[in-house]
């Protein structure tokens, strides 16, 4: 019913650039909630961005001078462009699908709900 692909990721060096990118197919839903997550080793999956069915994003607080979305609606694309990475950020990224409207941290606690694509594992050397 939904499809998510990722594609993106990599390893870089502190201060570097990299853009994920997620795209959603679905032949039933129209209206969803795009989310990106992390997670790093041993820490618990966190929240990165999110993008509403008509473009509107939003990009947690604490990586907002870092991180970029956007949502290339036509395209069900979407797009986490992250700059000045640091070893910190090094994680396993997702792209999860939210039927409606964004719901904060909705996918953390009901996964089985969300539509998930593959981990995009990212890589900040030092």
């Amino acid at each position: 019913q939904v499809e998510v692909v990722t594609s993106g990721g990599g390893s870089v060096q502190t201060g570097g650039s990299l853009r994920l990118s997620c795209v959603v197919s679905s032949d039933t839903y129209r209206d969803y909630c795009m989310v990106w997550f992390r997670q790093a080793p041993g820490k618990q999956r966190e929240g990165v961005a999110s993008a509403e069915g008509d473009g509107r994003t939003k990009v947690a607080d604490s990586l907002k001078d870092r991180f970029t979305v956007y949502k290339d609606v036509a395209n069900n694309t979407l797009y986490l462009q992250m700059s000045s990475l640091t070893p910190e950020d090094a994680a396993m990224y997702y792209c999860a699908v939210e039927l409606g409207i964004c719901t904060d941290g909705y996918c953390l606690r009901h996964p089985d709900l969300c539509y998930w694509g593959q981990g995009l594992q990212v890589t900040v050397s030092s």
